[in-house]
């Protein structure tokens, strides 16, 4: 592949992701209402929505300082890139390279703490609830996430997306300690995105809302960013979840264009199956109390770890 085949190809991922995050956010809000019987929102609202919001004036604290400013565009440049060094429909693009799983781990850690300091900055009860909450969510999924990440890499040899998605293709299948990693991986991926059981996003309740209460203080395009990083996060984790145990479809080497098409529609496929299936898990089950949170964490935590521990049973990870 050329440089500029590659730029290209590497540019086109970047706007695929930046374009179909409110969508994915939007239908999965459509289908949770369909599956309650109400008509619900249309799918293309969160555009509209951001829509509004880009065109609306800024409203600061006086007591903020430059950083409350800063924090939204850090927010959204930092999940942006993450999300983009997901391979989504092909492997091998021009900064795949980069697009090791503690990378991503890392940066998504540094989105966490911006957002905490931007959320204290202010000095609101809601910001400080909010980030504490945050913070005991942190402690428990963050390790849960480098238990995987160490699960997948002793079976693939490699932290590298792009290496690790080859394997699992050519593998063919999960094994015990996959099928457990991507069960504590679901957990962690529900508990970052604040969506049910851990916490409720359609609902602005100040007792226990998580996320919520870390961004009250934004409007205007500042909350655009932020509500776009959401949706990006969101949407980061499905392409990691698809990426590495459901790649068929993903192309790990040189194709033609109607190949890269039909990669293209097979990830898109990935994505509407991920929110049918994430609607459908926040109907059918309630938001748990907040102080039970580190029970569910825990439990992806042990899965991660029994799955990085059969790998050193003989036979045990088949």
């Amino acid at each position: 592949m050329g440089m500029t085949a590659a730029f290209t190809a590497q540019l086109g991922q970047m706007l695929l992701v930046l374009v179909i995050a409110p969508a994915l956010t939007g239908l999965t809000r459509k289908v949770t209402a369909r599956l309650q019987r109400r008509i619900g929102p249309s799918i293309f609202q969160p555009y509209r929505d951001l829509r509004r919001l880009f065109g609306k004036d800024v409203v600061v604290a006086d007591n903020s300082s430059w950083f409350f400013r800063v924090a939204p565009y850090v927010i959204f440049a930092a999940t942006w890139v993450a999300a983009a060094l997901v391979p989504t429909f092909r492997t091998g693009l021009l900064f795949n390279w980069t697009g090791d799983l503690i990378a991503i781990v890392a940066l998504l850690g540094s989105v966490r703490f911006v957002q905490a300091v931007a959320a204290l900055d202010t000095g609101t009860s809601f910001g400080g609830i909010g980030v504490s909450r945050e913070m005991m969510i942190a402690s428990l999924a963050e390790p849960a996430m480098i238990m995987v990440v160490f699960t997948v890499a002793l079976v693939a040899g490699s932290t590298q997306l792009s290496t690790i998605a080859a394997h699992m293709a050519d593998m063919g299948g999960l094994r015990v300690s996959l099928a457990m990693a991507l069960v504590a991986l679901i957990i962690v991926a529900l508990a970052e995105n604040a969506r049910i059981p851990v916490d409720n996003p359609s609902t602005h309740l100040e007792v226990t809302m998580v996320h919520e209460a870390m961004v009250l203080e934004y409007s205007g395009r500042h909350l655009a960013m932020i509500e776009l990083a959401s949706s990006l996060k969101l949407l980061l984790y499905v392409s990691i979840i698809a990426c590495i145990f459901f790649p068929f479809g993903l192309i790990t080497g040189e194709a033609r264009l109607s190949a890269l098409a039909i990669a293209l529609a097979a990830y898109l496929l990935k994505v509407v199956a991920a929110s049918l299936l994430l609607a459908t898990l926040e109907t059918v089950i309630a938001k748990m109390r907040v102080f039970r949170v580190p029970n569910l964490l825990g439990t992806a935590l042990m899965l991660g770890l029994l799955g990085m521990l059969l790998m050193f049973v003989p036979g045990g990870g088949i």
